[in-house]
């Protein structure tokens, strides 16, 4: 009886000494240790790629789309975009938090229509036209094969931080009217602002929107 109690005894000790070492590896040393190298190699993205503007706030991130749109009025439930921005990818996968409503959260996703969906088709439809209507200023008229795809249809997320150099390009003439800016100088913003392909050969020119628009901020500041 004493020798079952004492081999229990050990048994429990030496699975008691195992948890403590591999809570203090793998739940202290390990996490401070990736911590401190990611800091100390990667800090923008260890941080969460913050984008800093207006002397040094945060005012987003190079990895999340935003939206730029006019304040809602009365009775409105849609809110319009606000012209003399850059607009980002269209946002209709996002959905509101219902679970925890002690917070305003916006819940990311996609719409989940097929291919051949009547309301996807409506949805693309509908923004192609609003692309066309927004981006069409005196002197400069958008035809329907100039809108690229990525302007009438949402990502994965619904928050895809970039867009198309051709989207970005088809909306300089709105931009640098809205702005009362020289065509060339929004348009050599956009060029600025204009990343290759990853290594070269991985994934699609692109521009982040949210840089984008902080640049031409400074720059209507400027004028």
């Amino acid at each position: 009886m004493n020798n079952s109690v004492t081999n229990t005894a050990r048994v429990l000790g030496a699975g008691l000494r195992a948890l403590l070492v591999l809570t203090l590896v793998t739940g202290v040393i390990y996490p401070l240790v990736v911590t401190g190298i990611a800091q100390g190699l990667f800090p923008g993205k260890a941080n969460g790629s913050e984008i800093k503007a207006d002397g040094g706030k945060t005012v987003g991130s190079s990895l999340i789309g935003q939206a730029y749109n006019l304040p809602l009025k009365k009775g409105q439930q849609t809110p319009e975009a606000d012209l003399k921005w850059f607009q980002g990818r269209p946002q209709n996968g996002l959905g509101r938090n219902s679970v925890n409503t002690q917070y305003k959260l916006i819940v990311s996703g996609a719409t989940n229509l097929a291919a051949d969906s009547k309301d996807l088709v409506q949805q693309v439809k509908d923004a192609k036209a609003a692309v066309i209507k927004d981006n069409s200023v005196p002197g400069y008229a958008v035809k329907p094969s100039d809108v690229p795809a990525d302007a009438v249809t949402s990502s994965a997320s619904g928050l895809d931080p970039n867009i198309s150099p051709a989207y970005a390009d088809l909306q300089v003439h709105r931009v640098a009217e809205k702005n009362n800016l020289p065509l060339a100088r929004v348009q050599k913003l956009v060029d600025e602002h204009t990343d290759g392909r990853t290594l070269g050969f991985m994934g699609e020119p692109r521009v982040n929107v949210l840089e984008l628009n902080i640049a031409l901020k400074d720059l209507a500041a400027t004028r």
